[in-house]
This record gives C-alpha cells, sequence and structure tokens, in this order.
C-alpha cells in the first residue's frame, strides 16, 4: 500500500532513479535537481519541479520551509566509480558537501523522515566474504563509495534526536520502467547501460578483467530493477514513518557474473563481440547482498529479479531514447 504523505522533497529527482521514484509517490512531490544528468522530461507530470543545485543552502533551506516539506528522499550525488578515482575532489564536494547543505537547510523545519541514497560501494571489498550484512565492516576503495559512507555518518548524527531515517545501500541498479516513462540517460561506467547502446549500435561490448577469482574469471556484481528498488523506497518511507530508523541493503541476494551479463545481452544482437579490456582501479572481485533482513523486515518480495527481465527492460528502453524526441 502507498500511503499518502503532504510534502515529500525528491533532491536528484531528475535522474534515473528519482525520477522513477517520482511516479510512485502518492503525496506533493517537489523535486530539486540541477538536471547535470537528468532530464526534466522524465519527472511526474504532477511534481513541483526547482532547478537548483543542494549545495545552494539559504535557497534549500526556503523551499523546505514554504513548501512545509515532512520527508525527504535524497538521491543528489555523483555516482561513477571511475570519475570518482580520477577526481576525487568532486566527489567530495559535491557528495559530502551537498548532504551537509542539505542538513543544514533542513533545520528549525517540519521534517520528520529522510530517505538516504547510499550504495553497496561502502563495504569495499573481503576476500572472506561471499555476502555483504549491513552490520559488515566498511572499507570502501574508491571515492564514491567514501563520499557514500562519510554521509551516512552525517545523517545519522543529524537524525539523532526527532528525525526517522532509512539508508538504502543500493547495489547494482538496472533496468526502466517499462512503460518507458524513465531510464537511464547518461552514463559513463554503467555496464547495463553501456551494454545496451552497444547491441542497438552494432559495436563490440567490453569486459574489464578476465582473471578474477571467480567461476568465470569475470566480476560478479547483485543487480536490482529500478522497478524493485523504487518500491523499496516507498516501503522504507512508510516503515520509518512509524516505526524507528534503519539501514538496509537492497539487493536479491544473488550474482550474475559480467560474462552472463554481456552473454544475456548477445541474445538480442548475435553479430556483436565480447572485447576483453584491464581491469578498472577500484573493481571489487564479487558485490553481492545478504538481503535476509529486508525480506524479513519489509515482508519483500521482488517481482522483477530475473536477469534476462533486466536485460530486456534496458534495450527496451534504450532503443526508445535512441529518437532524442523522447528525452
Amino acid at each position: 500500500m502507498i500511503k499518502k504523505y503532504k510534502n515529500i522533497l525528491v533532491t536528484g529527482g531528475a535522474g534515473y532513479i528519482g525520477s522513477h521514484i517520482t511516479h510512485k509517490l502518492n503525496g506533493k512531490i517537489i523535486v530539486i535537481d540541477n538536471l547535470s544528468s537528468g532530464s526534466k522530461k522524465m519527472i511526474n507530470k504532477k511534481s513541483i519541479f526547482i532547478n537548483e543545485d543542494i549545495r545552494n543552502t539559504s535557497k534549500i533551506s526556503k523551499i523546505i520551509k514554504k513548501f512545509n516539506i515532512d520527508s525527504i528522499i535524497h538521491l543528489a550525488a555523483h555516482i561513477s566509480v571511475e570519475e570518482s578515482v580520477n577526481n576525487p575532489n568532486k566527489y567530495y564536494n559535491n557528495n559530502i558537501e551537498g548532504t551537509l547543505s542539505l542538513l543544514n537547510a533542513c533545520k528549525n523545519s517540519k521534517l520528520k523522515n529522510l530517505i538516504f541514497s547510499s550504495t553497496a560501494a561502502v563495504y569495499g571489498e573481503s576476500v572472506s566474504k561471499k555476502r555483504y550484512a549491513e552490520d559488515d565492516i566498511k572499507m570502501p576503495k574508491n571515492p564514491y563509495g567514501i563520499s557514500k559512507l562519510v554521509c551516512e555518518e552525517i545523517i545519522k548524527n543529524f537524525c539523532k534526536k526527532n528525525i526517522n531515517y532509512a539508508i538504502l545501500r543500493y547495489f547494482n541498479v538496472v533496468g526502466a520502467d517499462y512503460k518507458n516513462k524513465t531510464g537511464q540517460i547518461k552514463s559513463s561506467d554503467h555496464l547495463f547501460k553501456n551494454y545496451s547502446r552497444n547491441i542497438i549500435n552494432n559495436k563490440d561490448i567490453k569486459i574489464y578483467g578476465k582473471n578474477y577469482l571467480t567461476k568465470d574469471g569475470t566480476a560478479i556484481r547483485d543487480y536490482i530493477h529500478i522497478n524493485d528498488l523504487t518500491d523499496l523506497h516507498i516501503l522504507a518511507l512508510n516503515y520509518i514513518s512509524n516505526n524507528k530508523s534503519l539501514i538496509i541493503n537492497c539487493g536479491y541476494g544473488k550474482g550474475h557474473s559480467v560474462k552472463e551479463v554481456a552473454e544475456e545481452f548477445l541474445n538480442y544482437n548475435k553479430s556483436v563481440k565480447i572485447k576483453y579490456c584491464k581491469k578498472r582501479i577500484g573493481d571489487p572481485t564479487q558485490v553481492v547482498a545478504d538481503n535476509s533482513k529486508i525480506i524479513k523486515v519489509f515482508n519483500w518480495k521482488p517481482k522483477f529479479n530475473k536477469l534476462d527481465i533486466m536485460v530486456k527492460d534496458t534495450i527496451l528502453w534504450e532503443k526508445y531514447i535512441s529518437d532524442k524526441k523522447n528525452i
């Protein structure tokens, strides 16, 4: 059941995940986004859109008070692991300073609930771990993961007294809305995005590294369909509105190797070939969620957790936006 909320602010609401969430929420939705990586066209048309950077504390504060915001879903952030390794200061400035700015803007407001978009990158890599649970040691390997872990701690400290929070650690978000309302537009290193683009443009797809200690030598990831992920935001908001705060993994608890993913994409274009490339700095061998907590707390049953569905929806979206008039 989608509970109705009075006034919800979604930062980064024009992006891949944020825009999808605006279509699922029930209530008055205010979207703040600087459109650095999103599209206004994907936002729920019933939303109020404001083109602004969350680092502009004074303006954000005025918006929060003007609309009597009681719930915030905070997604505005840079998210590329590869870019963060090459330009760490960009990530510390945007992700950490942006979160600090948002929280400072919330002072003396009516905020009661805060959902934060975090990442499995906070765990880093342990050779002894098959799956990562929420209480595991956090040792991020790249500036992106570091920036999100710092934000988690800032949020926990800020919300101690009278604000409930949910920190959602996304694993690898893929797919698109099956009605072609929302999907991924820009990405430099997102596997599904790059593969779908290459499949429809008849270009070889790349696999970075083939000597990982896995069954086929390629890295393993836990991929979660965006439709299931957005449902988890609604469940989390409902939960913290009536209960205490929580930190929770958002994944299926099952990993697919990059080669498995590549072969599923090749079913849509047999002429495309796989090209193996050198490993990238900062890429761990295996990142899979221990999702037992989310199943227990939310009684969650995912609906889109098949690899073929995730690949099909990604390709359909890529075909849709290949006509630039659509986005």
